[in-house]
């Protein structure tokens, strides 16, 4: 298949992550699934077809642009473990300015925790996760695949603040500006939550190294086929 699979996994990928959310389809699965049921489906599906671009991108015509080096496996080994614990304290927590926050009507910006830092922390992760895979895939598929994850996540933030600025009108730029004097950190009483979720994150960087061979047939140690 080759290129052919590719640029077809590149459409489905695409397709899969604009198609379902448009409101009339959107609202149609719904009352056939139910919320939590879309959600789930949406889930799977939006990994399966990221599986199958990341198999085809490892399929597709090698053109080499840059040789591969040992020192290069380090970027994405150290990158990864921050992705991990960025995701674990951010993920299903309050964040009314970007999408994957729960219970959004509960955040303060007196008590940010990373939404000081960063409005998107999980398009913030997907993009440092995309440009450190670039590091040591130096071939044309693998930075195509990559450089146009980073450059999606990064067009993301700026289309999402878009849109939350048109929903929440005034109470969007009130927020932004308290969160620019917010603390840095947690506040002591999210510490025990924190340490919980920072603990999540490691243990979930932990099994992404031991399933990474079996799942993709590739070592994240020396980048050789396992």
């Amino acid at each position: 298949m080759g290129w052919l699979e590719f640029i077809a996994a590149f459409a489905g990928f695409f397709l899969s992550h604009s198609l379902p959310i448009r409101p009339a389809v959107k609202s149609r699965i719904v009352a056939v699934l139910g919320p939590r049921g879309f959600t789930i489906a949406y889930s799977i599906l939006s990994l399966a077809v990221l599986y199958w671009l990341l198999t085809a991108a490892g399929r597709a015509p090698t053109v080499t642009l840059w040789d591969w080096a040992p020192w290069q496996n380090h970027v994405p080994l150290i990158a990864m473990g921050m992705v991990c614990i960025l995701l674990a304290l951010t993920i299903a927590r309050p964040n009314p300015f970007s999408f994957g926050g729960a219970h959004n009507d509960r955040f303060s910006p007196d008590h940010p925790g990373l939404i000081r830092w960063t409005r998107h922390p999980i398009l913030a992760a997907f993009a440092i996760w995309a440009l450190a895979h670039i590091v040591p895939n130096g071939d044309l598929a693998h930075v195509i695949l990559f450089g146009a994850f980073a450059g999606f996540s990064l067009l993301g933030m700026r289309l999402i603040d878009r849109r939350k600025r048109r929903e929440m009108g005034a109470e969007w730029e009130r927020q932004r500006q308290a969160l620019r004097s917010g603390p840095l950190f947690h506040s002591p009483a999210s510490l025990p939550e924190a340490a919980l979720r920072a603990i999540l994150g490691i243990l979930t960087y932990a099994a992404l190294l031991r399933l990474h061979p079996l799942i993709f047939g590739v070592s994240p140690y020396l980048m050789l086929p396992h």
